[in-house]
């Protein structure tokens, strides 16, 4: 894998793992009754995974394109990274419904 392709990936890892900062601050702040600041850090965890989607979006389109794409194991982590993050929003935002639930009674 060439130096561009590393530095791509490690641009889907570095967006995501703020992504999934974000979303976890999200939780922290609805657990403390910040339903503004979760909404806030849950934006801004959008901004960070849609960042990271378009470089994703970039490589499949290149690839589908008929520039191959070398298969490496930090590819695979950016790939992992993605789903875990995709997952990670989805729990966020259960958890902080359970919070406006139990604390806005």
């Amino acid at each position: 894998m060439d130096e561009k392709a590393i530095l791509t990936c490690m641009e889907i890892i570095t967006n995501t793992g703020s992504a999934k900062s974000s979303y976890i601050e999200a939780i922290h702040e609805a657990k403390k009754g910040g339903f503004e600041q979760a909404a806030a850090k849950m934006e801004e965890g959008d901004q960070f995974y849609a960042a990271a989607h378009e470089v994703h979006t970039s490589m499949i389109q290149k690839e589908a394109a008929g520039e191959k794409t070398e298969f490496s194991l930090i590819l695979m982590h950016a790939e992992d990274q993605m789903a875990s993050t995709e997952m990670a929003k989805v729990l966020a935002t259960e958890v902080i419904d359970v919070y406006k639930k139990l604390l806005q009674k």
